[in-house]
């Protein structure tokens, strides 16, 4: 027997995620244990990861929520430095070289209350549940 579906979650609306900006983070499970997903503009696109370096599995972010680093063109790892393509999670510099992050499935779409992002998880990255 197949698992339900899993219903998309309203992350946010889509003004709220700037281009090379902050990036929105979630509650997750993953793997059977806590986990956490984020969301960053970039290209005028949507763009979600798990939020755990290729190199060693600790969060991206060196303040909640940021992401980018300084140029605002790649995403990158505060605690060894590891960088990654916004748009592909490929690891193109730092420890992790050709490594990626785990992509996480989002869109965005027109709502009545306006235009919003919309995460699409799966079986194995979920949203929390308390």
């Amino acid at each position: 027997m197949s698992e339900p579906a899993i219903e998309p979650v309203r992350v946010c609306a889509a003004e709220e995620l700037l281009e090379g900006g902050m990036g929105l983070r979630l509650n997750a499970t993953w793997a059977g244990g806590d986990a956490v997903v984020f969301f960053v503009r970039y290209g005028g696109e949507v763009f979600g990861y798990l939020n755990r370096c290729a190199h060693v599995p600790m969060e991206l972010d060196w303040v909640e929520g940021q992401f980018f680093e300084s140029s605002g063109l790649y995403l990158m790892c505060a605690t060894h430095g590891a960088i990654y393509q916004p748009d592909t999670g490929k690891c193109v510099g730092g420890p992790c070289r050709g490594g990626s992050l785990r992509r996480v499935r989002v869109e965005e779409r027109d709502t009545p209350d306006g235009r919003a992002v919309f995460w699409l998880p799966d079986n194995d990255l979920r949203p929390h549940q308390p």
